[in-house]
């Protein structure tokens, strides 16, 4: 038997594309679905029917049956916010622990770890990046200073001491840095309420299937099981790539799936380059093309532009062709994906910046980070379209200056689009192969 590739969905913008509803469409195509990187930072909203779940460590395979999901060592998990997705799961039928396996190399978020971030942003002031304050920075940290708990941890006879130690550690440090434990909120829990929930959630941890996914991917892989890694956040927000220091803390590119999930590089298949058609941006850093008028208002009531995870409102602009083809570039996408254009119905006309000046001068490719906030984008506009495309079944019943801005993009980026989204249900995706 032909040993199979991983197949790679991750987001080509500053995170927020609608990855959790194309991995949820793609997954009957796939054997298992597998997250390669970042936590519960990420929020991947999926709707069917009449209900919208939301998703913020599980991968978003989970809700179709016969289909294993894989946590990665990549991934970082919170105890508790985990119980809170297990149990609501539950509540719909689902057992995740029958369709899910855990990397023993996962590490844990630890509730000091959210304190920390706390206090980090804090201290930041007007230099802060716009944290989700979820711990991921801070556990990351400890990932790489060789000192985290990771998942197979949790089943040492001395793993209660190995929490205390870190947990000491934590707060010897947030005491230099004259943070108010006392009087810190997570969840708006005292640490101690929330401490209790979080080994609570250990508990539910040691009921999982925890295992090295590695060689349990390598395994499924000679078996020739297709597999589709699960990407969180975006490639513009890649710690090495994207917009420093304004980024997440791990690789989002699809580099990040070998290391997030312990495979070869030859094993990448197909990439897919999930982006909206307009963009969004949450919290701090560069937006070259952001909007702060009525228009860029109405893109963000139209498109209930609110972050899954923070409730944050984000900001928005219309689309960005030279980061989209840098974010191509740096992934080796073979596959686009547009989400949310038919937040797009009804604007007269709508326009994507295709380059951009510097100091009266254009800009060859894509700058440095620290040249974007100065940058001024140059505008191309098209005709907008008045019909709804959530009507829409086939690529052929879209509107025709619909159908013209997508030949437009894929002119602009040299790429492929294979998938449309024309709205947050599950059916309103159009295969454009």
């Amino acid at each position: 038997m032909q040993r199979s590739k991983i197949d790679v969905i991750l987001g080509i913008q500053w995170g927020d594309e609608g990855k959790g509803k194309i991995v949820d469409a793609l997954s009957p195509r796939y054997d298992i679905i597998a997250r390669f990187q970042g936590g519960p930072n990420a929020g991947h909203t999926i709707k069917f029917g009449r209900t919208t779940h939301v998703l913020h460590t599980i991968p978003s395979g989970i809700f179709h049956e016969g289909k294993v999901n894989v946590i990665g060592n990549g991934v970082l998990i919170d105890a508790c916010i985990m119980a809170e997705e297990i149990e609501s799961l539950r509540r719909i039928g689902i057992e995740p622990a029958e369709r899910m396996k855990i990397s023993d190399k996962a590490h844990l978020i630890l509730p000091t770890h959210r304190l920390l971030d706390m206090a980090l942003e804090q201290r930041k002031g007007e230099r802060k990046i716009g944290s989700t304050v979820k711990g991921i920075g801070p556990a990351y940290t400890d990932k790489t200073a060789r000192c985290g708990l990771r998942v197979g941890d949790i089943f040492l006879p001395d793993f209660a001491e190995r929490y205390r130690q870190r947990k000491e550690e934590h707060l010897f440090q947030l005491a230099g840095m004259g943070f108010d434990v006392r009087a810190a909120r997570i969840d708006n829990q005292e640490l101690e309420q929330y401490e209790a929930r979080w080994m609570e959630g250990i508990g539910q941890l040691r009921k999982f299937e925890v295992v090295p996914t590695e060689l349990y991917l390598h395994e499924a892989m000679e078996a020739g099981k297709r597999i589709l890694a699960e990407g969180a956040q975006g490639s513009l927000l890649d710690i090495d790539f994207g917009s420093y220091p304004f980024v997440t803390s791990s690789s989002t590119t699809a580099s990040g799936v070998c290391v997030g999930l312990g495979v070869p590089p030859s094993a990448i298949g197909r990439v897919y380059g999930i982006f909206k058609a307009y963009c969004t941006r949450v919290g701090s850093g560069p937006f070259p093309t952001e909007l702060f008028d009525a228009t860029g208002e109405t893109l963000r009531e139209k498109g209930h532009e609110f972050g899954a995870t923070t409730g944050r409102a984000r900001r928005t602009g219309w689309l960005d062709l030279p980061a989209l083809r840098y974010a191509i570039m740096i992934n080796g996408v073979t596959d686009l994906v547009v989400m949310k254009a038919d937040v797009l119905d009804g604007f007269p006309a709508v326009k994507a910046a295709t380059g951009y000046k510097l100091d009266g001068r254009m800009v060859e490719g894509y700058p440095a980070s620290g040249q974007l906030d100065q940058v001024e984008p140059q505008y191309v506009e098209m005709e907008g379209w008045q019909e709804s495309l959530r009507q829409a079944r086939a690529y052929e019943a879209l509107p025709r200056a619909f159908r013209d801005y997508l030949k437009f993009i894929e002119k602009e980026t040299a790429a492929r689009i294979t998938m449309v989204s024309v709205g947050p249900d599950r059916e309103e995706t159009l295969m454009c192969e």
